[in-house]
């Protein structure tokens, strides 16, 4: 919307043309300006105009009221254009128009949110530590510590105490507060060696609570105090007590013995396929069969049907059998330890899968109580958004089961992870859920809390795991198991630190 009176020469009436033309060709145009959140310019909520010879911008939301005079151009590009301008009171400073679209610009929008969190975050933290210091604000990525820009954090003090206190701004995702508040806080600890650090203050969009909240219930209170604010829309927060959150996403379905309505020449297919050399068989929870080579599926068993492919999914017929034995054989060529080249795209793709190939063919190796047969893959099952950690449940000669986690490449958010896995294990088995529903058939299960057993490469365990696996509660019991680099050509166990 433009009200002009009269064309004006000049930077200025360039200016008006270049924001014209920029709204005209952008598909989700937003205002950028610094120490500020974004505002999206929806139709009906800017207006560009001259006032008194100056062209003057005014963009408004439900909580703000933007004016100002706009004095030229700083730079102009595609999705984005920077324009020079002049506050109330002669201050001068530089006004962003971004085409949010834009691939470039995600980033953009993002630390721009990020930056105008910092003072929202400032005023909470005032507001709920009154009496006490900020001594340290900062959303800077902080490699050597592994800290995060994605979450503001803060080092506050009253006399001789200290609170760690990490912020999420709307909109960025939660998943990894937790951990990089964890490593802040034992940070703090070693660094203010004057300072009792008493605990860690995590502030989350009201709607991002849960899994923070889940987590939470399961490290320990002795270990450090924890504190979770919830960031409401009005602009404020309120403290959030965590025993409220009891309810897990998760399920578990009964476990099919055999595969259900399986015609014969399904069946024959996929034994046939089964028997050659390097073919892995594996029975899933829900009766279907995995054929794979080297944790790499190829096709699958289910039901009525044989699917197979990797990129491309088809239903097998009869002419198809002979085609898929071939791909399995070029497959095992490929992914093979021996491979001349081991940079080929098979070899590389899914090294989670391969490396729980392995675990599965020498599990007694991970650990020798542990029973081989049958280990099962994502049961229970719940919503895990981008997790590419494998997960494997298996049972002891005891009855006592046990949660296996693998993962082949360094990932810093293992153990919150493997926590989140773990804790729906507990609760189903706590209710004798996975006797009733068939699985480990013929063994009697025991209704204790699962161990849990974190398997990765030796060299690839991030070093922060083991900071943050020192908050867990002691009667988690964890192992982290590190296997030798070589572990395509043979699985050997490396070092085991925690719990056997």
């Amino acid at each position: 919307m433009s009200a002009f009176g009269g064309e004006a020469p000049g930077a200025a009436a360039e200016a008006q043309r270049a924001i014209e033309r920029f709204l005209s060709a952008s598909k989700e145009p937003a205002l950028i300006e610094a120490g500020e959140e974004p505002v999206e310019l929806a139709n009906g909520n800017y207006a560009l105009q001259w006032r008194g010879g100056s062209l003057m911008l005014q963009v408004w939301d439900d909580r703000r009221n933007i004016v100002r005079r706009i004095t030229g151009i700083s730079s102009e590009s595609r999705g984005r254009l920077d324009l020079t301008m002049e506050r109330f009171g002669k201050r001068l400073g530089t006004l962003s128009l971004v085409d949010l679209r834009a691939p470039r610009n995600t980033h953009a929008s993002r630390r721009a949110v990020r930056g105008a969190y910092g003072e929202i975050f400032r005023r909470a933290l005032h507001r709920q530590f009154t009496g006490w210091s900020i001594v340290d604000l900062s959303s800077s990525p902080d490699l050597e510590r592994s800290l995060s820009a994605r979450y503001t954090r803060a080092l506050l003090r009253r006399g001789a105490t200290g609170w760690a206190a990490i912020g999420a701004p709307p909109g960025d995702g939660v998943d990894g507060v937790l951990t990089f508040g964890l490593i802040w806080l034992d940070y703090l600890r070693g660094r203010e060696r004057r300072l009792a650090m008493e605990g860690l203050a995590v502030f989350l969009p009201a709607a991002d609570l849960t899994v923070t909240c889940l987590r939470l219930k399961h490290l320990n209170g002795r270990a450090a105090q924890f504190a979770v604010f919830a960031q409401l829309e009005d602009g404020y927060e309120e403290r959030i007590d965590c025993a409220d959150f009891g309810n897990l996403e998760t399920r578990l379905e009964s476990c099919a013995a055999e595969p259900p309505d399986q015609p014969e020449h399904i069946r024959q297919w996929s034994d046939r396929i089964a028997a050659l050399a390097d073919v892995e068989r594996i029975e899933r929870g829900d009766g279907s069969v995995s054929l794979r080579v080297r944790g790499l599926e190829f096709a699958r068993a289910a039901g009525a049907r044989l699917i197979w492919g990797l990129e491309t999914k088809r239903i097998a017929t009869a002419s198809n059998v002979a085609e898929i034995e071939r791909l399995a054989v070029e497959l095992a060529r490929l992914r093979s330890a021996e491979c001349a080249d081991p940079q080929n795209a098979v070899y590389l793709r899914n090294a989670e899968g391969w490396l729980e190939s392995q675990v599965r063919r020498e599990l007694t190796e991970i650990d020798p109580t542990l029973v081989p047969h049958p280990l099962y893959g994502q049961a229970p099952t719940f919503a895990a958004g981008d997790r590419d950690i494998i997960d494997l449940l298996a049972v002891d000669h005891a009855g006592r089961l046990a949660v296996l986690e693998v993962k082949a490449s360094e990932d810093i958010h293992l153990p919150l992870q493997a926590l989140d896995y773990w804790m729906r294990v507990k609760w189903h088995a706590e209710r004798g859920e996975f006797s009733s529903r068939g699985y480990f058939p013929g063994r009697e299960l025991q209704r204790a809390a699962p161990r849990l057993m974190l398997i990765a490469p030796a060299l690839q365990f991030h070093p922060a795991n083991e900071v943050v696996l020192r908050y867990f509660d002691p009667s988690i019991e964890v192992a982290r198991i590190g296997v030798g680099m070589e572990w395509r050509k043979r699985l050997k166990v490396m070092f085991r630190y925690g719990a056997n």
